[in-house]
């Protein structure tokens, strides 16, 4: 594999440009109160519109993002709709009718086409077939950082050389320097899994999380490359070098954890991240509080990498969290057998 040092030394250059107080933990949740990706206040009337056909509710809070330049809700919400609109895209097509260059519209469809095109068998031809539309979703608001992370994770599935990936990236951060879902697209591409190695991730997630805002959500970037290490692994051997670099992933993590209100919906998915890599270090104290602090907040990244059923899988995790934490009592409506209920949006 050709070594991406100065990739990854131009990413991590390109960066380098220009809270909460701690609260207590909140108590555990009882089962039956634990939501699979519960959507927000925001979100939850655009996704019953969706359902029933009916687009402008999700135009108007795509619109208001834009608008305010909430990129990371932007690209949050936008990953949901698009989830939504897999299986039910009547309300989308509506909208495009309606709205053919509406910018917000034009995102939703070029992300659609993305997604569909990495689950087809020809993925690299199918990918390339569908960078006008998120060269068209880019040009309708220059400002918008959410079509360039589009356009690096296209350029992760075609295969694209490191330039262009960089050219993509600088463009990238130059709307916004410290965007999450950029950050973790670039780290995507230099894992091992990809175009490099778990020492190059790590190295990217560390150096940008340094560099980053308090409070941001880039701090919780080498959480995720200690995701990919155990997820990804050698063969289920890891050195202690490496094991030194997950547990200070995991503690960086849960110091940013720390810095939001138990039970924040915001943090939500960084926590079950955290929790996740907490387990499987086998650090229970410290995974059962940030099943604490997750509350009913269940998210299926990571869980559902490692079962079909992630809300059953996240209850299970949190148990064994529980049963091997000394001094700990029964979860509150704790479920005897059957399948976890979750809230599918």
């Amino acid at each position: 594999m050709v070594c991406t040092m100065s990739l990854l030394r131009s990413l991590l250059r390109a960066t380098r440009t220009a809270r909460r107080s701690p609260q207590e933990s909140a108590g555990p949740t009882a089962d039956g109160a634990v939501l699979l990706d519960a959507p927000d206040e925001r979100l939850s009337p655009a996704l019953v519109a969706a359902a029933a056909g009916t687009y402008e509710p999700a135009a108007e809070l795509l619109a208001a993002t834009r608008d305010g330049a909430e990129w990371e809700n932007r690209d949050r919400y936008l990953g949901r709709l698009v989830t939504f609109a897999r299986s039910r895209d009547g309300w989308l097509t509506a909208w495009l009718a309606a709205a053919p260059h509406d910018p917000d519209a034009l995102l939703v469809k070029a992300e659609l086409a993305v997604r569909r095109a990495w689950e087809s068998p020809v993925r690299a031809e199918q990918l390339r077939e569908v960078m006008p539309l998120i060269t068209a979703a880019a040009q309708s608001d220059p400002r918008d950082p959410v079509p360039w992370r589009l356009a690096l994770d296209h350029a992760r599935g075609t295969r694209a050389t490191h330039t262009a990936f960089e050219a993509l990236w600088e463009q990238a951060v130059r709307r916004s320097s410290h965007h999450y879902g950029c950050h973790v697209a670039a780290l995507r591409y230099l894992s091992a899994a990809w175009y490099g190695s778990h020492r190059e991730c790590f190295d990217f997630a560390e150096r940008a999380a340094e560099d980053s805002l308090p409070g941001s959500l880039v701090r919780a970037l080498p959480l995720r490359a200690a995701y990919s290490l155990l997820v990804e692994g050698s063969g289920g051997r890891t050195t202690p070098v490496q094991e030194e670099r997950v547990d200070a992933a995991a503690d960086l993590a849960a110091a940013l954890s720390a810095s939001f209100a138990p039970g924040d919906p915001w943090p939500a998915e960084v926590r079950n991240l955290l929790a996740y890599v907490l387990v499987a270090r086998g650090r229970w104290d410290a995974a059962l509080e940030q099943f604490r602090r997750i509350g009913p907040h269940a998210t299926s990244f990571p869980w559902a990498s490692v079962s079909e059923d992630p809300l059953g899988r996240f209850l299970e995790a949190r148990e064994e969290a529980r049963s091997r934490t000394p001094g700990t009592g029964p979860l509150p409506g704790r479920a005897r057998r059957g399948r976890p209920r979750g809230h599918y949006a």
